[in-house]
This record gives structure tokens, sequence and C-alpha cells, in this order.
């Protein structure tokens, strides 16, 4: 039986070219994308898998954009300011008792990381045109941070494809903690994970990323 995919070897060139331009941005241009540009985003988001069986067929997702200059944006820099030092304090604290994590956790464990992290705050909450949080419903068993995952990579994957910028704001999961920042969704404490992302024109476009041959980190197994 032949197959035939629905898809030209064009459409899978452009796949291709976009998994392979997409790149952390941390550095946002001032210019403001259009509302319509960010709702395409969305709309990538909810496309993405979710764990059906897990919510019973509940809203299982949403998605709350908050733009640089608006009303509540500084007052969520600061809850995700308060809960970077939160990390930051958890850190130290394992690392003063287990010493062996500096060098496990080197790329991002150390004192001057640690010590901007709980002063500065967070990178991509007011340092980006768009900051947008993503709430997954808690189901039964618990998978709303793979679903959330999913959903990011599908929006990280169509701001590339309509050449914006994205950077994850993974502290964002633990804000999704604390009710104060519930409160600001407009969500009930305890049944959404949250996770989230910075959107806006890049500064500078980072070239293609680099990743060994497929056939070199692959075992096929009989």
């Amino acid at each position: 039986m032949t197959h035939v995919s629905p898809f030209t070897q064009e459409d899978n060139a452009i796949l291709d070219r976009i998994l392979e331009s997409r790149r952390s941005v941390r550095l946002f241009a001032p210019d403001v994308p259009s509302k319509e540009h960010i709702l395409k985003i969305i709309r990538a988001g909810l496309l993405a898998p979710y764990a059906a069986q897990a919510v019973a067929g509940q809203d299982f997702r949403r998605f709350f954009v908050f733009q640089e200059g608006g009303p509540q944006l500084a007052h969520v820099a600061e809850l995700g300011k308060r809960q970077a030092k939160r990390v930051a304090e958890q850190l130290r604290d394992k690392l003063a008792t287990n010493p062996s994590l500096e060098y496990q956790a080197r790329g991002f464990v150390t004192r001057t990381k640690l010590e901007r992290l709980a002063e500065m705050g967070v990178l991509g909450i007011g340092t980006a045109p768009y900051y947008i949080v993503v709430a997954e419903r808690r189901g039964i068993p618990p998978a709303e941070q793979q679903s959330l995952a999913h959903c990011l990579e599908n929006m990280w994957l169509k701001a590339t494809a309509l050449g914006l910028g994205f950077q994850l704001v993974s502290v964002t999961a633990q804000m999704g903690q604390d009710s104060e920042f519930c409160s600001v969704l407009g969500i009930p404490h305890g049944e959404f994970g949250t996770n989230g992302c910075a959107i806006g024109y890049p500064v500078e476009r980072l070239p293609p990323v680099e990743r060994p041959d497929a056939s070199a980190v692959t075992k096929w197994i009989d």
C-alpha cells in the first residue's frame, strides 16, 4: 500500500528551516508586535496536545497576555522577583548542605547568577513587549507541565515563523503556586499549572541552531 503525505517537499523544507532557526532571545527591540501576531501564536499553542483523559474534557488551557507598560505588569514583575528570590534561597540552602551540587549545576548555580536572580528579578517580565502566561488545568494523573511544554514549543515555532523572538520565562511555573499571582490571572489557586514566555522583535538575528547529525545520536535496536 502506498502512503502519500498531504504535505509537499517544499512544506517539509520550510518546517525544517523554522525548526533550525528557533532560538532563545533575551534582548528585545522596543517595537510592539501586532495583536494579530500574538493571537496567531496563541492559536498555535491552543493546537498543542493536552492530557484529555486527565482533565476529563474540562476547560483545559488559558492564556494571559501582559503588555509592556500595562497596569498589572509591574505588579507581576514584583511577584516574579519575589519568586526568583525564593528560588535563589532554596538553591543556596541546597548548596550549603550538598556542595557537590555546585559542580553538577555549574551552568546555573553560581554565586553571581544567584545574586542577580534574587536582586534584579526575572528576564522576560517587563523586558519584552509581551509577557504571556499559559495556565493548564491540573488533572489525575498530573500532566500539566508536560502539556505546557508542548504548548510553549508550538508557540515558539510559530513566533519564529513570524519573525519574532521568544524567551521562556520558566520561573512562571513556580509563580503559579502563589495565590496572589493566581488572583491577578483570575484563576482558582491550586487548580492550574502555569508557565510563560516573553515575545517581541529580537534586537539581532541569531544564527540557526547547531546539533549533531541524527545518525550520530541514534541507536537502532532490533
